[in-house]
C-alpha cells in the first residue's frame, strides 16, 4: 500500500538512488588540477583542456546502482507478500551497504592509484541515508507483519 509509512521510506530510497546515478558521485582533485569523478560509469578523469575521459569501467559499482532502485521498487508494489517484502528489503540493505564498502574501496584505490586528494561532496552521505531508510522500512514492514499475525492469533 501506498499509505504505508514503509513505503514512502522505500519511494526516498528509490529517488536518492537516482540522483546518485546521475551525474558524478565521489570528486578527486589531481595534483595537476584535473579532476577525477567516480561515476555511474566508472572513473572519468576531467582536463581542464582536454575534456573528459573514461580513465576505467567500475561494473560492480554501475550493477549495484541499478539493482537498488530496481529492487527499492519492487518491493513497494508486494505489499500483499510481507514475508517476500521483508526479503526484498533486506536485500537492498545488503545491496546498500554493498554500495558504501565498494565505493570506499574504489575511493581508495583511485587515491593509490592515481595520487589524488579527496573532495568532498554532498552526495557521498546519500547511500548513508539510504541505508537508514532502508533500514526504518525493513522495521515498518515487520512491525506490520506482527501487527497481521497478532489478528490472526485473535481469531
Amino acid at each position: 500500500m501506498v499509505q504505508r509509512i514503509q513505503s514512502i521510506y522505500l519511494a526516498l530510497t528509490s529517488l536518492l538512488s537516482f540522483t546518485i546515478i546521475k551525474g558524478d558521485f565521489v570528486n578527486f582533485i589531481d595534483k595537476s588540477g584535473s579532476l577525477i569523478k567516480l561515476t555511474f560509469i566508472g572513473i572519468v578523469r576531467e582536463t581542464v583542456g582536454q575534456g573528459t575521459e573514461l580513465v576505467e569501467k567500475l561494473l560492480p559499482l554501475s550493477l549495484i546502482m541499478i539493482l537498488i532502485p530496481v529492487i527499492s521498487l519492487v518491493t513497494i508494489f508486494i505489499y500483499k507478500k510481507r514475508n517476500i517484502q521483508l526479503l526484498f528489503t533486506l536485500l537492498l540493505i545488503i545491496l546498500i551497504s554493498g554500495l558504501i564498502v565498494v565505493t570506499c574501496l574504489y575511493s581508495y584505490s583511485t587515491i593509490t592509484k592515481y595520487g589524488v586528494n579527496f573532495n568532498p561532496g554532498i552526495k557521498i552521505i546519500v547511500p548513508v541515508i539510504m541505508l537508514i531508510l532502508s533500514i526504518f522500512s525493513y522495521k515498518g514492514i515487520k512491525k506490520d507483519d506482527l501487527l497481521v499475525k497478532s489478528y490472526d492469533r485473535l481469531r
